[in-house]
């Protein structure tokens, strides 16, 4: 398990990526992320783009680390406590913390484009 604890300012979607190349992650799972975050860019389900101001406290994430990309779905509520959720995009600045624990496996996930959705979607390799 990679427990790291991210500093104001950092990007939340480039950090995770910046661990999983530092770390060589060949696949993670978000089994814990707390902390607030300036503001946040969500994608919703219908690909249009969500920009939320903050301070915003983080009360959910969840996700996985590929070899060539992450995919983390938060939620985020603001100071009067309404929440809102979504897919991490970059642009998602760090407030003043996040606490991270990624739990690591032997497989290998990877990401690549499939065209019935339109996304890159996980593949899961053996190593």
């Amino acid at each position: 398990m990679i427990v790291k604890r991210l500093i104001p300012g950092q990007d939340l979607k480039k950090s995770l990526e910046d661990i999983r190349d530092r770390k060589n992650i060949k696949s993670g799972i978000i089994i814990c992320m707390v902390g607030s975050l300036d503001k946040i860019v969500l994608r919703m389900a219908d690909g249009n783009k969500n920009v939320i101001s903050g301070p915003l406290e983080i009360v959910s994430a969840t996700g996985t680390i590929a070899i060539n990309g992450v995919h983390i779905h938060l939620a985020v509520a603001d100071d009067s406590g309404n929440v809102t959720g979504g897919h991490l995009m970059e642009g998602s600045p760090v407030n003043t913390t996040v606490e991270l624990c990624i739990l690591d496996s032997d497989m290998i996930f990877k990401r690549e484009f499939d065209p019935e959705t339109d996304y890159n979607e996980l593949v899961i390799l053996q190593e």
